[in-house]
Parts: structure tokens; sequence; C-alpha cells
């Protein structure tokens, strides 16, 4: 129902009450905002109660406005400019506490992602993972960081890690060229989700590859592409991506995978301590 609330909306208008009609209209007009307020807020905008509100939710076929309102949310994300989200970050942070709210906010996509993240699925993505002759993994603009975590500690598991570079799309399809059987792409994306990292995971695919998505929703076009999706909740602070609880996500995996690859990192681990000491890696906190 996500893609079709503000035609659903536009359908019902003649059947609306005086006060349905005015959050009808602000919606309509203003969904970016309308999609991060609360059932109260939304209703002293509009000048209508609370409860009004509520029951407007209802009368489109949600079984709350908290339905309602994530429905909107899914809609907006993949769509909103960054000038938007700035707007939108005004409205919701208002006077409060800036600290507080962000960390606050991550907190509870943390609990989020714990709470929904199928167990099923993230056991066959470590299983899938911990089994690739090769890693390919993927991840455009903020989710890179994402990426490079993930190449960084998987290299201590894995003979042939391979961190796709995203500067161009051409160049992205050059480095996934030979991919195939056997292998595994893990594509990280969020809203506004990359069409490089679409358009890469269903070559994988194509070839045979096992495609692994690392997303926030079932919705992605990551997840419809997937082999295996593992999803977290991401959030918007301001014009910035807070990508904590993705994050915790990929910690987790690293972790779970590390059990299984357990010979091999203790083997290359013992290798790189030998030459971190040798070559003076580390500043040692030691010395007098």
């Amino acid at each position: 129902m996500a893609n079709d609330i503000l035609a659903t909306i536009q359908e019902n208008m003649s059947h609306f009450s005086k006060g349905q009609k005015l959050i009808a209209n602000f919606i309509l007009n203003s969904y970016d905002k309308a999609a991060f307020m609360t059932a109260s807020k939304l209703g002293r905008t509009v000048n209508v109660s609370e409860s009004t509100v509520v029951r407007f939710a209802a009368e489109l076929g949600y079984d709350g406005y908290p339905s309602m309102q994530k429905a909107l949310q899914e809609m907006i994300r993949n769509k909103l400019t960054s000038i938007q989200r700035i707007e939108v970050s005004k409205d919701r942070i208002g006077n409060q506490d800036v600290l507080s709210m962000v960390m606050q906010s991550d907190i509870e996509k943390i609990r989020l992602t714990l709470e929904e993240t199928e167990r099923a699925s993230f056991n066959e993505a470590v299983q899938r993972i911990a089994g690739a002759k090769r890693l390919y993994i993927l991840g455009v603009r903020s989710a890179s960081a994402l990426a490079e975590f993930l190449s960084f500690y998987f290299r201590f598991m894995f003979d042939d890690v391979i961190c796709v570079e995203t500067s161009a799309m051409s160049e992205t399809f050059e480095q996934i060229l030979h991919i195939k059987e056997g292998d595994v792409l893990i594509g990280l994306s969020f809203p506004r989700y990359s069409r490089r990292t679409v358009k890469a995971m269903r070559y994988a695919k194509d070839r045979g590859a096992t495609a692994i998505a690392i997303t926030d929703s079932k919705a992605s076009p990551l997840a419809e592409i997937a082999d295996v999706s593992l999803l977290a909740k991401s959030d918007m602070a301001s014009f910035v991506d807070s990508l904590v609880a993705p994050l915790s996500l990929v910690t987790a995996l690293i972790v779970s995978v590390s059990r299984i690859r357990a010979e091999k990192l203790e083997h290359n681990l013992s290798h790189l301590e030998q030459i971190w000491q040798e070559y003076d890696v580390y500043e040692r906190t030691d010395r007098r």
C-alpha cells in the first residue's frame, strides 16, 4: 500500500469529512513533512484533533496511525533530496537536544533491527559467505564506509576479497567482470538507493553468483534481486545517513563468519602479528 497511499487519498477525497480533507490536502502537498510528524503534531498543524488523524488512517485501511506513517516514510525516503532532508530534520528535531535525539534514535534502530532480523536469513548469509570462493563487496557513497569495514576484516579470513571501487559504472562492471558461480557479491545500499549497486547485483545473479543484500527494507530494490537479504533500520539525521544499526549488523556478520573460518583467521593473524612487530606497525605503549 505504501506506493499507492497518495493515489488512495485522492480517490477517496470526496468521501472524507471536513477535518479529514484538511489532513488529506496537507499530506498530498507536504507528504515529505507529514511522514515524520506524530499524529498529535499533524493534527495541530491542520487544526484537527489527534483522534481525527487516527480515524483518517483507519479510513485509508491502516490498523493505526503508525502504520500509515510507516507507509509514507517508505514511499518517500528514496525520493528526498539532500535539501529536503535538511528541511524535514528541522521539523523533527525542533528545539530538542541534538546529541540526545540522534543517539536515542540510533539506539531504537538497533533495537528494532535485533527484533526484526530473521535468524534463518542471517545464518544462511553467514554460511554462503563462509563458503565463498571469492568475495566481492560493493557499497556506494555513504555505504562505502560499511563496504570498506567488511572488506578490511574479511581479508583476515579469505584470500580473495575485492572491495569494488565505484567511481564510474563502467569501472564497477570491469571489477566484477569475472564473477561466477561459487562467488558471493555483498551489496550494501540504503535510501537513496544506488542504481549502480542494483545493476551490479543483477549482473552477479545472471552470472550464477550468490547475491547478498544488506539494506533497510523488503521493498528495497536490492532485496528484490538478492538470494539473501539482511535488513537493518537506517535513518536520516539531517542530510547525514545514520548507519549505526547496519554497522552493528555487519559486525555480527563478521564475527559469525570468523567462527567458521577460525583456523584461517588464526593462521593469518599469527603471521601478521610477526610482520607488525618486525616492521614496527603499531605504536608501542610500553616505551619509557
